[in-house]
């Protein structure tokens, strides 16, 4: 009794010198549909030692405790839970002996139990109890944070949450989608003819059925090397970021643009483009020798043959590959393709009969090559446009680009119901039944992109079309101008506080009336100002995944209401090459000229977060604390998103209240 006496008359008169010296910071990880693990991270400002949350002795009757708020889907397993820090004792007359005490980085895994699988925000709170000399601080440090979603064959780590434990998804993805991709490449003029030959030689030369199925096997298998293999050589050299970032620069994106151009004017007809001749008849010599290498040279002799119809095939999917955020992208991209081409040969190699059901080479080969023209020339004004953005040129417009493709799919659909014909097409009697349905399909197309000239959102083609910012008539701008909810670049009445965006606002814009500031800096004064989080956006003008975010998933009214009210919200344009002010310019650590906006945010992004691909949504305050190591990208899903984003909001009260 005298001890707890001497332990009161101690707290009371010293309580309120030290209120609030501990803050606690919380990750989650979701460890099964029913389970998961919060971590705190408790921060001290003093010399203070905390009092353990599970005692050593069972004479320790002084201890710290964590709760978590009424109503919370979770249950906290006290049994299990794990301490780690500076474990010490200490004895004196109010504490009694040996009391628990831990100093330095206090980090507290508490295991809990869930009610379900899906996302949560857990909010809670740390009772301290410390002590100081003859000081014993107490208070209650809150926290907020959001368990992620169980995902089946998963193990929900929110630091993966959308980083690299959804990299295998996305991989998969990526290889089916180039799979077919590479199929649809077999009937292309340059390689359909070469299948029956290819395969009946197999048959033919071989001394065994057996023989000529495994020699036509080896033979799909070294297609699909000759595309692997030097790709998995060129990203360990030069890593996948290079491609990455090789396939966003506008000098790239030109680049890609003159060759679609120039690949599409040669499907038209106008001219052929072959690698040199004495390529493949080097290789095809070699292929004469017979054996494992013999086969692998017919196979590296069909790469180079069939490059004019698969080359541009190739060079769009590696840079579409590199933008994707999976470390191995370009590589998935190009086994997927190798794999979608080579494989028909050794089905038919097993099936030989299949052979005579193929059909017969003629004008419909020429057809395909056409209609790949026009794609190729609407991929061009894709890149064309990418650097367009970039540079502030300001000649493919969103009307501009949605006039080019509306013409080129029209004129594509007028082709295939011969009203349209090139000097070496064959005559066409009859229009077949795929090749109907295939010209429908266009002039459909073309029909719905044309509310897009006023304004149309146009959601499927989000990714791909300028931004809605250089449209010239937006009928979407003018539905929040209307509502009162318009702020353009000043300040809504929730940010009234705060000064409106004075840096690049000339240049950027972001959608459906919110406001946004593109310098970090100017986001941090009006954060500390409106005492709101911060919300980055990283984001490029070539990102179609940050563009689909936007018209998926922002223009949402439960996401909008939030990003207008509960944030600050700072968008960095990673790939622009507006110069900065000489002033701004810099040298970085590894020795690397900082000339522009572009570079600066996206030298920002890799250094802060270690993560270069776009979108990225990270959330900070003031004084850079970042609230959630997720490393939340692309994800369409509404829900999640706006448990997120409450998440976030609650994780900054808890730290600023």
């Amino acid at each position: 009794m005298k001890k707890l006496l001497i332990f009161i008359f101690a707290l009371l008169g010293n309580y309120a010198t030290l209120w609030a010296q501990v803050k606690a910071e919380a990750t989650a990880i979701r460890s099964d549909a029913g389970k998961g693990v919060v971590t705190l991270k408790i921060l001290v400002d003093s010399n203070i030692s905390i009092f353990s949350v599970k005692p050593r002795n069972t004479e320790d009757g002084f201890i710290s405790s964590v709760s978590f708020e009424e109503g919370t889907r979770a249950t906290i397993s006290e049994k299990e839970m794990v301490e780690k820090g500076d474990i010490k004792t200490v004895s004196n007359e109010a504490v009694g002996e040996n009391a628990t005490v831990l100093t330095g980085e206090i980090i507290l895994e508490i295991p809990v139990t869930l009610d379900n699988d899906s996302s949560q925000v857990i909010k809670g709170v740390f009772n301290y109890l410390g002590i100081e000399g003859d000081n014993y601080p107490s208070g209650a440090a809150e926290f907020a944070v959001e368990m992620p979603a169980f995902s089946a064959g998963g193990t929900g780590n929110q630091t993966e949450t959308t980083g690299s434990g959804e990299e295998p998804k996305k991989g998969w993805a990526l290889f089916l989608i180039t799979f077919l991709v590479g199929f649809g490449a077999v009937f292309t003029p340059c390689v359909f003819p070469l299948m029956p030959v290819t395969v009946s030689f197999f048959l033919k030369k071989s001394k065994t059925k057996a023989e000529g199925i495994r020699n036509a096997w080896i033979y799909a298998l070294s297609i699909v090397l000759i595309y692997t293999i030097p790709t998995l050589i060129f990203t360990l050299i030069f890593g996948d970021k290079f491609l990455y970032q090789l396939s966003t620069h506008p000098v790239s994106n030109l680049l890609f643009f003159l060759i679609f151009l120039v690949f599409a004017i040669s499907f038209f007809g106008a001219f052929e483009i072959t690698l040199p001749s004495s390529w493949a008849n080097k290789t095809d010599s070699a292929a004469q020798k017979g054996g494992l290498i013999g086969i692998f040279f017919m196979a590296l002799t069909l790469v180079i043959v069939s490059f004019s119809c698969t080359g541009p095939i190739v060079g769009a999917l590696l840079g579409e590959t590199s933008g994707k955020g999976i470390g191995l992208g370009p590589v998935i991209g190009m086994l997927g393709f190798g794999f979608g081409l080579a494989i028909p040969f050794g089905v038919l190699a097993l099936f030989p009969s299949m052979l005579k059901s193929l059909p017969k080479s003629g004008g419909w080969l020429n057809t395909v090559k056409v209609f790949f023209g026009f794609i190729e020339l609407a991929l061009a004004m894709k890149f064309f446009s990418n650097a367009d953005l970039v540079y502030h040129w300001g000649i493919l417009t969103r009307p501009v680009f949605l006039a080019g493709w509306i013409v080129i799919f029209t004129l594509l659909g007028l082709y295939l119901v011969g009203k349209l014909k090139f000097s070496h097409d064959s005559d066409l009697p009859f229009i077949s039944v795929p090749r109907i349905f295939i010209a429908m399909t266009s002039f459909t197309f073309a029909l719905y992109m044309l509310p897009g000239m006023w304004g149309a959102p146009l959601k499927p083609l989000s990714g791909i079309l300028p931004p809605p910012s250089t449209q010239d008539f937006d009928l979407d701008k003018l539905q929040y101008m209307s509502g009162g909810t318009y702020s353009g670049h000043g300040s809504s009445s929730s940010n009234s506080a705060a000064p409106p965006p004075s840096k690049y606002v000339d240049k950027f814009h972001v959608p459906f009336g919110l406001t946004a500031y593109y310098d970090i800096e100017e986001a941090k004064a009006a954060s500390k100002i409106l005492k709101k989080p911060i919300m980055i956006d990283f984001t490029g003008w070539s990102c179609a995944n940050c563009r689909k975010m936007e018209n998926e998933v922002w223009s949402k009214p439960e996401i909008l209401e939030r990003l207008r009210n509960d944030f600050v919200l700072v968008s960095l344009y990673v790939d622009d090459k507006t110069e900065l002010p000489f002033k701004e310019q810099y040298t970085n650590e590894k020795g690397e000229k900082i000339t522009t906006i572009g570079d600066k945010n996206l030298e920002y992004q890799t250094k802060t977060f270690n993560f270069n691909a776009q979108p990225l949504y990270k959330f900070m305050d003031h004084e850079d604390y970042i609230f959630s190591p997720v490393q939340y990208g692309y994800d369409p899903d509404v829900t999640k998103f706006a448990a997120h984003l409450d998440a976030m909001k609650e994780a900054y009260k808890a730290k600023w209240p």
